[in-house]
Order: structure tokens, then sequence, then C-alpha cells
């Protein structure tokens, strides 16, 4: 996928080709209170392909026949350079800079399968942008989605239980991280269905605005 790469005034486009789709669960309090379910006391790490990353603009295909089909608005980190067993007061030395993702995921999916590959793995269920942002402070950027112009969630990176250095430091310890692989830092509270016609809209500060619309699935 071409995307900017913005490093100060200077603005080149790259192609960003992950290996793999990092997502963190339940890295909010307010969003694991909603979810029903305590606070980790570890990141629960799942995978994403990158098959399911679409750009800003294009259209989350929403599966039919289920209930629940969410948005998960997110910051993405993405690396800059392999990363293997980091150690957590280096971690932001292997970073290329920092997108916004929307983690769409099949509420009823998860529950029927328990773990999350299918539910998170459908085509388009990874947009990704609107740009990359080299050189931001991760821990307390402000977070927004918009369904149809509606705030849903409003919250700051401030607020999540494990932070940026620790993400990195805990998942390359236990799997080597590309250049190029991006980690969803996991969504705060408000969290809701999509359906077909809808936009979703999530801004993160310092980075700008991505926005897909919602389609029924092909």
């Amino acid at each position: 996928m071409r995307i900017p790469l913005v490093r100060g005034a200077s603005t080149e486009y790259i192609d960003l080709v992950p290996s793999k789709i990092v997502g963190i669960g339940l890295n909010y309090r307010a969003h694991a209170a909603e979810m029903g379910k305590g606070l980790p006391e570890e990141p629960l790490l799942f995978l994403k392909p990158p098959s399911a990353m679409i750009a800003g603009g294009e259209p989350i295909e929403r599966p039919a026949g289920y209930e629940r089909v969410d948005y998960e608005g997110e910051l993405g980190v993405v690396i800059g350079q392999r990363a293997r067993r980091v150690p957590r007061d280096r971690a932001l030395d292997f970073v290329l800079g920092y997108c916004i993702c929307n983690d769409v995921s099949v509420r009823d999916l998860q529950k029927k399968d328990v773990q999350y590959t299918r539910a998170k793995g459908f085509d388009s269920f990874c947009p990704i942008g609107p740009r990359i942002v080299a050189g931001l402070d991760p821990s307390r950027l402000a977070l927004k989605t918009r369904l149809n112009g509606v705030v849903k969630q409003d919250s700051s990176t401030s607020d999540l239980i494990f932070d940026v250095p620790t993400l990195i430091a805990f998942v390359s310890y236990h799997m080597a991280l590309e250049p190029g692989d991006v980690i969803s830092t996991g969504t705060p509270s408000g969290v809701g269905n999509l359906t077909p016609g809808d936009v979703v809209q999530i801004e993160i500060e310092g980075i700008g605005t991505l926005e897909n619309p919602v389609i029924a699935r092909p």
C-alpha cells in the first residue's frame, strides 16, 4: 500500500508491506469494562493478516449474517527496523512512525471462536492511514472516532494500560518485528456496530483523520 511518510516538513511516499499486523486486545481500561472483561496482566496479542489492510477512502466490506461488526479506532505503530528482544528503554528507536488503524471485528465470531483470527481477519478489516508520521510522542495523543459525524470514541493514548514502549518490548520478546510491521495498540471505549451506508472517521492528534465508507460485502 502506498502511503505518505511525514518527517517534519518533508513528505515522501513509501510502500507499506507488513509481514504481520499485531493487534493488542483490551488495552484501555474503559473498553475492558464495556466488554465485560477484567484487566489483563500482560498484553493480549493477536494477528491480523496483511490481506485485511486497506487505505483511507476504500470501503469496509461488512459481511452479512452477523449482529455486530464493530469499528475500533486505534493508534498504529509502524516498525522501521528489525526488532528482536528489544528492551523497553530502547523500544522507540525501532519506530518508523505512527498511523491510524481501524481494527474492524465481528463480535459474534469472537464469542464463537474464542480466538480472534476469523473475527478480525476478513478482507478490508484493517483500514490504515491516512499517513505515517515520524517523531510523535505516543504517550498522550487524543483519539476520536466518529460514526456518520457523531463522536463515539473520545479518549487519549495516556489511558493505555500498556504503553507503546512496553508493547514493542513485549511483542519483540516473543516474535521478531520486521520493517513495515504494524502494532495496533488497542481501542478505547465506545465501540459500535457498522452497517452498509455508514462512514467511520478516526482522528488522532498529530496524524489526521482516517475515513472509510461501509458497504455490504459483495
